[in-house]
Formats: C-alpha cells, structure tokens, sequence
C-alpha cells in the first residue's frame, strides 16, 4: 500500500515536471511561473500585469493544457455583462407536457481555470460579477445558488499602460486576488531565445501532468505544511506595520494612505506554506516569507498622493519593512 510520504514524493515530482511543461512554450519567467504555481497549491487567484507582448495570454493558456482542467477565456470588454460570465435564464419548454420552464445556462465562469483577460477594460458593474466566484467558489442567480468546479482559479491580466477606456479595480475586488504579479521584460538571451523558437514552424506539444483530484490533494497538503508561532507573529507585525495610524514605521506614516488588512496576513501565512511545500520542505522558513511579502502586499497597501508624485510603490513599503522589523530568533 503506497505511503503518504511516497505519494507527496510523486505530486512535487509532478510539479516539477508541470513547470518543465510550461517552459517548452514559455522561455524563462522562473519567478512569475513559481508564484502562480504558488497560488494554484494555495486555493486563490492571480492578477498578472505587464506590457503588451509579454505572453501573459499564452502564459495562463499554456499552464490550461499541461493541466486535466476545463478552461475558459473571457475576453473583458466595456459593453460585456455580468449575465456574460456567469450565466442567464433561457425559456424551455417541455415537449412532453407542453410546460414552459426557465432554465439556467451557465456561463464560461464555470470552468477550473479561467482566463480573465484584460479584466480592467470592463465596467466595475461587469468585474464585481465575479465576487462571489472569487471568495466563496459559489454563483448566485435568481436566489439559487450554483456551486463552482473545483479546484477554481481565476488568472486575470491587465497591463499598466494605454490606461485610456480603462477601469480600474477597486480595492475588495483587488483584495479577493491572492496573488499581484508583476512581468518585466525578459533578459536579453531569453528574448533571443523567444524569437527563434517563435519565428519557425517547429510546433510544440504540452502533455497534461497534474489533474483536478490531484492538484486538490496538493492544496490540502499545504494546509498542514507547519510555521512555529514565531513566524506567524512575524506575519501579523509586517501587516500591521503596513498601517500608517498603528506603526512604528516613519517611512510608512510618510508614504502609505491605507495599510494592508487582515486578509493579507492570511495570504502570507497560506503562500508561504505553498512555497515551502514546492520547494520540498514541510515547514515554513523566514525566506518564504520573504519571498511571497511582495506578490502578496503590493495591491493591499495604498500609497497616499506624495507617493503616487514621486514614484514611490508598495514594493518599497515591502522592502523597508523586511529591512528594519525584527526578526525572530531562528529555531536550533
């Protein structure tokens, strides 16, 4: 009978080999397919941003075929609807009793990995629809209530120019995503690298290695991933320190408008466990906290309008307080 141990063996095995997948189609980008790894072991979703022509589509498209998911892409434009994701009521009739009913017809949101493309260029009225999706994995429509496909994972992409015709998102919606990455260009050999195995007529087939029970079982294993006490206090004193009416902080009192809420401590504390898990270890280090701080708090700490004139992001808030807070004795 396989053991518990031999059988986590063979699902870090296979995460490794997913990335390896990805990466026949993706070149580099080691970070940003780390955290969405990351966040997919965690149960929440991605916001992606980065220029046009960074391969943020083909990226998420990509990670759909190396899984055994459903996947969906829905392209956000200003006229679509909430009725355009989730679903509508369509009239039927029943051709024995001559009884007309209304049905539910779901909507491309009811799929394992969905695609919300260019989530910014759709009115707030049409990104709230996916609210509830996002944090209670459930849809309502006309007081009935629909349970989503599960493992869920919504990767939206936006990209930080040509901000004309564009709606930002607001603060509850930005907080449902685990996860704010950020793609920067690739190096100069990767883009090299891109443009010759993008430019042929060599096609490149991706194999599906993880499926829906599996990946289900992985985010279950890092709920159990442990972090000693210490470290969890550590977590709540950099959110709290966030928050400019309660910090020590001169730096954040100068710089941020509003801190981080409780939700990202959760975020930390779950990511952290997520990384370590995909590095092989079932225990939280101070590294992995370290590493998911930025992902995690760069859209839940608001910089005030000095900030926003002087180019001063959230990563710096990040950076400033892994810097000066103090840190817990490492356990011998």
């Amino acid at each position: 009978m396989e053991t518990t141990e031999t059988k986590v063996k063979e699902l870090l095995v296979k995460l490794s080999q997913l990335k390896d997948e990805i990466q026949k189609i993706i070149v580099g980008q080691d970070a940003v397919l780390d955290e969405i790894i990351v966040a997919l072991l965690a149960g929440g979703h991605c916001l992606l941003e980065g220029v046009p022509g960074l391969a943020k589509t083909l990226m998420v498209k990509t990670m759909s075929q190396a899984l055994h998911l459903s996947f969906r892409r829905i392209q956000f434009t200003p006229d679509l609807m909430p009725t355009d994701i989730i679903g509508t009521e369509i009239l039927e009739e029943d051709h024995v009793t001559g009884k007309r009913f209304f049905k539910f017809n779901k909507g491309p949101l009811f799929a394992n990995i969905i695609l919300a493309d260019e989530i910014n260029r759709t009115p707030p009225k049409t990104q709230s629809a996916l609210l509830e999706a996002m944090q209670e994995f459930e849809v309502t429509y006309g007081g009935q209530t629909y349970p989503l496909d599960r493992p869920f994972f919504i990767l939206a992409t936006q990209n930080p120019i040509e901000q004309a015709g564009t709606y930002p998102l607001p603060e509850a919606q930005l907080d449902r995503f685990l996860l704010y990455i950020k793609i920067d260009y690739p190096t100069a050999q990767e883009e090299i690298q891109v443009l010759s195995s993008t430019t042929g007529s060599k096609k490149v087939a991706i194999q599906p290695i993880l499926g829906a029970a599996e990946i289900q079982e992985l985010q279950r294993l890092v709920r159990e991933v442990s972090i000693n006490d210490d470290l969890v206090q550590y977590v709540s004193n950099i959110v709290r320190a966030t928050r400019p009416d309660t910090t020590d902080s001169a730096f954040v009192k100068e710089w941020v408008r509003w801190g981080a809420g409780t939700r990202a401590g959760q975020s930390l504390i779950l990511t952290s466990k997520a990384r370590a898990l995909c590095k092989g270890r079932y225990a939280v280090l101070m590294e992995d906290i370290h590493a998911m701080a930025y992902p995690v708090l760069r859209h839940r700490v608001l910089m005030n309008f000095k900030a926003d004139a002087e180019n001063v992001i959230a990563d710096k808030v990040t950076e400033e307080l892994i810097k000066t807070l103090k840190r817990p004795k490492p356990i011998n």
